[in-house]
């Protein structure tokens, strides 16, 4: 089990694993708090926008829309490889997923399927945005997939997780399909060679 972050701890990981990070606004005190929980946090989900373009994109994630207030991650991690930090906080990212596939990221096992939706992913993940279109064609840059992989990784050394503790948005709710383009196996491949 483990608390969140700070937002300085957050912010100093994700520099200390190499990345160029750019703060939005009052980022550190923008999230959905009042709505819930926000912790124990026990990952790393990642997710693609389905928009194109960095400003309409930061913007939409740190803002969300009438259907879903914002923020909607807690960073966007955008084609050029710098992360965007838009909340911290519980943020509106994960919705409701499979408890066995929490059950799974917590004992750092091998995922099962994801069946059910009857567990409040917003409490227990961090989320990060990656800028695609989600159509299986828009590219994914050598400098994004890079800093998916340092950002998942630093959180994953601030709290002693393995590559294990980082899924995408699809291996938690039934239904969806982000990230696209590339495979979860990948990335954990990814971030567990930063962890070594």
């Amino acid at each position: 089990m483990s608390a969140p972050l700070s937002a300085d701890r957050f912010i100093d990981a994700l520099r200390a694993e190499g990345l160029t990070v750019v703060e939005v606004g009052g980022w550190r005190t923008h999230n959905r708090n009042h709505k819930g929980p926000w912790g124990p946090v026990h990952g790393v989900m990642l997710h693609h926008t389905v928009t194109h373009g960095t400003a309409f994109t930061v913007r939409l994630c740190r803002d969300g829309d009438e259907a879903l207030p914002g923020p909607l991650c807690h960073g966007v991690i955008t084609k050029d490889g710098r992360v965007h930090l838009v909340g911290h906080g519980r943020a509106n990212h994960a919705g409701a997923g499979d408890s066995d596939v929490l059950a799974a990221v917590i004992a750092e096992k091998r995922l099962p399927p994801d069946h059910r939706a009857d567990t409040d992913g917003n409490r227990y993940f961090y989320g990060f945005e990656c800028e695609n279109l989600g159509d299986g064609e828009d590219p994914w840059p050598a400098a994004q997939l890079d800093a998916m992989a340092r950002a998942s990784a630093a959180l994953c050394r601030a709290h002693g997780w393995t590559a294990r503790s980082v899924v995408g948005h699809l291996e938690w709710q039934p239904g969806k399909i982000d990230p696209k383009g590339f495979t979860m196996a990948s990335m954990r491949t990814r971030v567990e060679e930063r962890l070594k």
